[in-house]
């Protein structure tokens, strides 16, 4: 009889890795993904979360981090669009459970070049740029976070995001800077515009049509004025589209306030590098902190879907896939809310789904059950 290794479950005990895959294997039903596929993608998960898959979910969380309000390293998402299926993605952190940040981000970075080599593409720019991010003794909420697009045919495409305040917050701008300028994007840094500092950046990896880099800003007490005159794209979304998506997402109070809980970011992604402006651009805003509970949320999405021309029954179904609670039993379920933009494409709606398997935010006190309109 071989032990288990340590920090496992007995046998039978449910673990990170089983209550993770679960969610991962139904949500691929419902994005229409093969047997094949999910199978393979499966394994991807609990192979890139390591040792905490096999940690019992009675154990509290194998580290506090910084990817969901319950610290699981785990997150999905749904994008939408109107000319096709809806795509569906996995966030997680390789590293969690390293016991530090340090070692955190190597276990990450091995995580990714693990990947590289097994689906054969090339990491040169994660390489030019890894110094300014995972430094010898790095600062800030997170070292390394990998999402995986998960594609027809078992190949996703693979994107990284990393921390620009690796060497303290108050270098940010400076590593984004020089970070953008490394890759090629040289005059990109300029025409950002202003927030609260910078909490990500991202980069495509593996096969996609146009790579893209991507710098995200917070913005703190956002308004849907200020919303509408974030997008820095040459011929990107007029300040009327966005302003709209931000009340639809939000409701009536957050409007004139501003977001006063959970800020708003802003996505600005840069794929050539002789261009002056971004060809992307994307406002997320946090819906969960500006809901009474999930049902609220959904309400909302579904509107937002539903204006795209997108079919909310999808996301209705993701979010059972995910978890036997009603959504108006608690709030944090549908986590954000995104309307992306980007150069030649339509518009683009996603819906990012925590995985809480550690725990469920409570409803507010109090509010009323909200009927979900799917039709």
């Amino acid at each position: 009889m071989t032990a288990a290794p340590t920090g496992a479950a007995p046998r039978g005990t449910p673990t990170l890795g089983d209550f993770t895959a679960g969610q991962l294997r139904r949500l691929a039903a419902v994005a229409g993904l093969s047997g094949t596929d999910t199978a393979a993608y499966v394994r991807v998960l609990t192979d890139s979360l390591g040792p905490v898959a096999e940690r019992p979910l009675s154990l509290p969380p194998p580290t506090r981090t910084f990817l969901s309000d319950d610290h699981t390293p785990v997150e999905y998402s749904l994008s939408f669009r109107s000319d096709a299926p809806p795509a569906l993605r996995v966030l997680l952190e390789p590293g969690c459970g390293a016991g530090s940040l340090a070692r955190n981000g190597r276990a990450g970075l091995e995580s990714v070049r693990q990947m590289a080599r097994r689906w054969d593409f090339a990491t040169d720019a994660l390489d030019e740029i890894e110094d300014l991010f995972l430094p010898p003794d790095p600062h800030g909420p997170l070292a390394l976070w990998c999402a995986l697009e998960l594609r027809p045919g078992g190949v996703p495409g693979v994107k990284v995001y990393l921390n620009p305040a690796a060497n303290g917050a108050e270098r940010s701008a400076a590593t984004v800077r020089e970070a953008l300028h490394r890759l090629g994007h040289r005059g990109a840094f300029a025409v950002l515009p202003q927030g609260a500092g910078f909490p990500f950046l991202a980069l495509d990896l593996g096969e996609w049509a146009q790579p893209r880099v991507k710098v995200y800003v917070r913005h703190d007490h956002l308004t849907a004025g200020r919303a509408g005159r974030l997008s820095r794209m040459d011929q990107g979304p007029g300040p009327a589209a966005i302003e709209g998506f931000f009340r639809a997402a939000v409701a009536p109070g957050p409007d004139t306030t501003g977001l006063d809980r959970r800020p708003g970011l802003s996505c600005h992604s840069f794929t050539d590098p002789a261009a002056a402006r971004p060809s992307g651009f994307t406002l997320h805003i946090p819906v969960r902190d500006y809901a009474r509970h999930d049902g609220e949320a959904l309400a909302r999405a579904a509107s937002v879907l539903r204006h795209h021309g997108t079919d909310p029954s999808v996301l209705v179904r993701a979010l059972a896939a995910v978890t036997r609670r009603r959504p108006e039993d608690g709030v944090g379920l549908l986590a954000y809310l995104a309307l992306a933009h980007q150069r030649d494409r339509p518009p683009r709606v996603t819906a990012y789904l925590s995985a809480e398997a550690y725990a469920v935010r409570p409803a507010v006190p109090g509010s009323a059950p909200t009927i979900v309109p799917v039709g």
